[in-house]
């Protein structure tokens, strides 16, 4: 059906509403700006905390010390204990290039999902290398984006909290270069949003995507047609804007089978369907955002919708940053004909403490240190001894702090460290406070040339 957007619902309460197609007094989230779009300093400012047992990387004789003097010691991967997670620096440049250089030639945007990683010194690399924004999943995540000075943020999620609504609003008239955008799929969520930001007396307009969504899959509206019905409860909420429309295929699909990729195809059509009925609806002053695109299957966003007349497509992808040795190294649109762009760049390192049978021995890492809901970990190799890739060794399980490690034999003797390829970063990342970063997990004796500080 064909909907008219018109209307308008009027002031509630006596609060003034903000109205207006473009944001009134502040950047919108398509529009270009200059600067690095973090606060630099307060980036910088990290290497200036203090080390201590609060950090379980840190290990003693950093304690006390600044981030930046001990880095000044150079310190090495010996210096350090286990349980272990470490980044690769090396494969992280990489990786950052990779990607933004894949989306400048595709002619889209990119706004990585920082939940991966919950690090501002990564979002920087990331915003550095060109990124349009940050994408992030909620109001907590965003607070911590914020305090670090991002300047774009895309929340692939609704808010409809009253609290966070009246935080953003103030957020929003504080900082005029402050551009925000969230998702809404419902018209009761447009309205609760549009009551909670007059209550909060809101000076400017929260830009919105309307979220389509599919059968089986997460949040987003069920249909392009009932999504129109609710773009045309955002064109009357005075305090919100109508700034595009998203999703997120990967709900649909978890594959790279060719009816997954089906899938995901016709997931993309759809939005592109519903961009193409909004059109002329959209308020002036900024392009028409299409977001998608998480970490796997990126490309077909490209190929679908990156041709869709005056929009701005943007991709959200978060993993590709550290890439695995697990489930992305098998669906990343890099890896499907075989081969790679992305390294793996997190490695997790655990010392066998015990080998109660000849074909058992047990590693001092477990679940509280290793990501393991989209596969376990891989051994790789022995460090200062055998490569392990390619053998029998495996992983069979983990419990809280051991991993089983079987059919590695004499090869992994009591008191040696056995380096771990991960699966699924998004599970990495939170179980540490800081992360050393290495010049290369490759090398003899692998140099400690940063701390990467997260923020779950």
């Amino acid at each position: 059906m064909e909907q008219t957007f018109a209307g308008d619902r009027g002031p509630v309460g006596g609060s003034a509403p903000v109205g207006g197609g473009s944001p009134v007094g502040g950047a919108a989230f398509a529009s270009s700006a200059a600067g690095p779009g973090i606060a630099e300093g307060a980036v910088a400012a990290l290497a200036d905390e203090t080390l201590d047992w609060r950090f379980k990387a840190a290990p003693p004789e950093s304690w006390g010390r600044t981030v930046r003097d001990w880095l000044a010691t150079g310190p090495t991967l010996s210096s350090l204990g286990t349980p272990l997670l470490t980044l690769d620096g090396a494969a992280l440049d990489h990786n950052v290039r990779t990607m933004a250089d894949w989306c400048a030639e595709a002619g889209v945007v990119l706004a990585p999902h920082g939940k991966t990683t919950m690090a501002p010194a990564l979002w920087q690399a990331q915003l550095a290398a060109g990124s349009h924004g940050i994408t992030l999943a909620n109001l907590p995540q965003v607070r911590v984006a914020r305090a670090f000075g991002v300047q774009r943020i895309l929340l692939a999620n609704a808010l409809l909290d009253p609290a966070g609504l009246a935080w953003l609003a103030a957020e929003l008239a504080a900082d005029p270069g402050f551009a925000f955008l969230c998702w809404t799929d419902s018209t009761e969520g447009v309205r609760l949003m549009d009551d909670a930001l007059r209550a909060a007396g809101a000076e400017r307009p929260v830009e919105v995507l309307v979220e389509l969504g599919g059968p089986g899959g997460r949040t987003g509206v069920r249909g392009v047609d009932a999504a129109v019905e609710v773009a045309a409860a955002v064109l009357r909420a005075p305090t919100l804007r109508l700034a595009g429309v998203g999703g997120y295929e990967g709900a649909l699909a978890h594959d790279a089978t060719a009816e997954g990729l089906a899938t995901v195809r016709g997931c993309l059509k759809a939005l592109g369907e519903l961009h193409g009925r909004l059109a002329g609806a959209y308020p002036g002053g900024a392009p028409p955002v299409v977001s998608a695109g998480g970490s796997a299957y990126f490309d077909l966003v490209v190929e679908e919708l990156a041709a869709l007349p005056e929009a701005l497509v943007v991709l959200r992808p978060g993993a590709y940053i550290a890439h695995d040795d697990g489930f992305y190294r098998g669906i990343s649109p890099f890896a499907r004909g075989g081969g790679s762009r992305f390294r793996g760049a997190l490695h997790g390192w655990g010392r066998v403490v015990s080998r109660p049978e000849p074909q058992l021995a047990l590693l001092d890492a477990g679940k509280r240190d290793l990501p393991f809901d989209e596969g376990l970990p891989e051994p790789q190799r022995v460090r200062g001894g055998a490569e392990l890739t390619g053998t029998a060794a495996r992983i069979t399980a983990l419990n809280d702090q051991h991993a089983f490690l079987r059919d590695a034999g004499d090869l992994a003797p009591v008191g040696t460290t056995v380096r771990l390829g991960v699966s699924h970063p998004c599970t990495a990342f939170d179980k540490w406070t800081a992360i050393p970063v290495l010049d290369s997990a490759d090398a003899a004796e692998p140099k400690v040339t940063g701390l990467v500080r997260t923020f779950f």
